[in-house]
């Protein structure tokens, strides 16, 4: 019987992946789970996903200031308030995810909530178009404004669906990464490509959903702008439900939720902080070999937390070694995240002020057709799309055999690289804009704000792709670091870090709008967000971020250089 239990059960144990499991609770089989079997569907969901809402957020502005009728200033802090909400969601929704329903249950409620979000958009259009059918008869429809019920109503809609993005992107890629198992030399190297391939195909998504949904909005009606996404995001919940079969699904190791377990080592550091060794009594129990920093000499006044006074020693309130070095590597993310966050400050104006600097611009293609501004953005997700095969099939193995590291460079350097990008991009940004008001003012259009300037506005191209070839670097140095970083458990947790960075980001840059407009719009000064764009001043305010852009970017190389990688994160 033994010899029949030892000659089969050996290649079975081989294909077993080790902490996962499949949809039937069975041990997970590396041969019919997981890998790019699971992760396409994952993809394909998430595509549809990223669809849906850059269909709402590429061209919300000139919804604002169009059918809402707000100004300028207003609408980009409506946009940028509304992003960072859906930035910092994605907190809440890694919390619900890694301690209680798991990353499958949570996506798929998000998607069912996203697409009830979107429904009641479509709806809120519907209204608005009624609205303003009612008022034809005034010389100008955008003196028609909507009431405060509707206006109410369509801001319920729209962050509705902040709260499904919050649930939806913490976890898709996350458990996209969990179909590759970091311990198989094979699939640890395709889920470095995970990464890559991922953003690839999502920039896909967006290219098509900018460059159709922006001309229906613009040139049909926006009730079809708000209701293809909301079909979209039904694809999406579809594409994702075939998948279940395939998945691979974490086994949740300890009944402890895993945010507890490092909240509670900071409150019992904070307890013991007065302690001294003749009245303390060091707890060494724990899992050993969970991270690769046990016994780290960093952040020592967490090492609190494993002593415990004599008279409560038997309340048994210590944490493990295992547990303080958990809250160290969460802690250890801090000074990268906050030396990230003048980024997200430079990537808003993309969908904000580049694209009121398009509606200005000549955008005809040939007669009678002028692209739609906002369909400018496809040209980041172009870039991306063009550069990924280039940067994951030639620039890789050729940086690999220079450093001798499996994805070629760090991903701190790949961050850093995408950060002064950026930065480069906003230079290119303000001279094109000192050109375009130059040109307003050499034809006598500076107090013609709706007067088209006669300059292409192919000259906005060159700061789109830059931004674009950033994002390459940044936001998917980003998701690898933020995922890759953090203990198994908390990864979703790890890839809503990586989304509250662009979400305080986004807060930050309404604060700066708000400032700026507060302290150079006053006593009839033509302030730098002015309504009549030939009269602002956007050419300060990007000198000003490229600025702060380079002082971020000095900051974070100095807390780059000295940050050790756990050991999966070598690479």
């Amino acid at each position: 019987m033994n010899g029949l239990l030892e000659g089969p059960q050996s290649p079975l144990l081989e294909d077993t992946v080790v902490g996962a499991i499949d949809n039937k609770g069975r041990p997970a089989r590396r041969s019919t789970s997981g890998r790019w079997r699971a992760a396409c569907f994952i993809v394909g969901a998430a595509v549809a996903e990223r669809f849906a809402y850059f269909g709402i957020e590429a061209n919300l502005i000139n919804y604002l200031t169009g059918q809402l009728g707000q100004s300028t200033s207003v609408a980009a802090k409506n946009v940028n308030t509304w992003f960072g909400v859906t930035a910092l969601l994605p907190l809440v929704g890694a919390f619900v995810a890694d301690c209680y329903v798991g990353r499958y249950r949570t996506i798929v409620a998000a998607s069912l909530l996203y697409v009830l979000g979107l429904g009641l958009l479509t709806l809120s259009a519907v209204y608005s178009s009624q609205s303003l059918s009612d008022c034809q008869n005034t010389e100008k429809i955008m003196s028609c404004s909507p009431s405060r019920p509707q206006v109410l109503f369509f801001f319920f809609s729209l962050y509705l669906v902040a709260v499904a993005g919050g649930g939806h992107k913490t976890c898709n890629q996350a458990f996209g990464a969990d179909q590759f198992d970091g311990q198989d030399p094979e699939e640890c190297k395709a889920k470095s490509s995970f990464f890559n391939w991922c953003s690839f195909c999502l920039c896909i998504g967006l290219s098509v959903s900018m460059l159709t949904l922006s001309y229906i909005q613009d040139n049909l009606n926006w009730v079809l702008g708000f209701g293809i996404p909301c079909i979209a995001m039904v694809v999406a919940l579809l594409l994702f439900l075939l998948g279940t079969d395939t998945y691979r699904y974490s086994i949740k190791r300890d009944e402890k939720s895993p945010v507890m377990r490092i909240c509670k080592v900071f409150v019992e550091a904070a307890r013991n902080w007065r302690i001294t060794p003749s009245s303390e009594k060091v707890i060494e129990e724990g899992d050993p070999g969970t991270l690769s920093h046990q016994g780290s000499q960093e952040f020592k006044f967490l090492n609190k937390a494993l002593l415990v006074q004599t008279c409560f020693e038997e309340d048994g309130k210590a944490c493990s070694v295992s547990e303080v070095e958990e809250a160290k590597s969460v802690l250890r993310l801090f000074p990268i995240w906050s030396t990230c966050l003048v980024y997200p400050i430079v990537l808003a104006q993309s969908s904000t002020f580049f694209t009121k600097q398009g509606m200005t611009m000549d955008r005809s293609v040939w007669s009678g057709f002028d692209i739609p501004a906002a369909s400018l953005l496809a040209f980041i997700s172009l870039s991306i799309v063009l550069f990924v095969p280039i940067y994951d099939r030639i620039l890789v193995p050729i940086a690999r055999d220079f450093t001798r590291k499996p994805s070629g460079i760090t991903m701190l350097q790949r961050i850093g690289i995408g950060i002064f990008l950026s930065s480069i991009s906003l230079v290119i940004a303000a001279l094109v804009e000192m050109k375009r008001l130059k040109t307003a003012q050499e034809h006598g259009l500076v107090d013609m704000p709706n007067a088209t300037v006669p300059m292409r506005v192919w000259w906005l191209v060159p700061q789109y792709v830059l931004f674009g070839l950033s994002q390459l670097f940044a936001l998917v140095g980003l998701q690898e670091f933020f995922y890759d970083q953090v203990p198994n458990e908390l990864r979703s947790v790890g890839v809503s870090l990586y989304l509250s960075i662009f979400g305080v980001g986004s807060f930050l840059s309404t604060f700066l709008i708000s400032a700026i407009e507060k302290a150079t719009g006053g006593d009839g000064q033509d302030g730098w967000f002015n309504d009549n764009l030939n009269r602002a001043h956007l050419s300060y305010f990007y000198w000003l971020l490229s600025g702060l852009s380079m002082v971020g970017l000095a900051t974070y190389l100095h807390f780059a250089k000295y940050y050790t990688y756990n050991k999966a994160g070598v690479s």
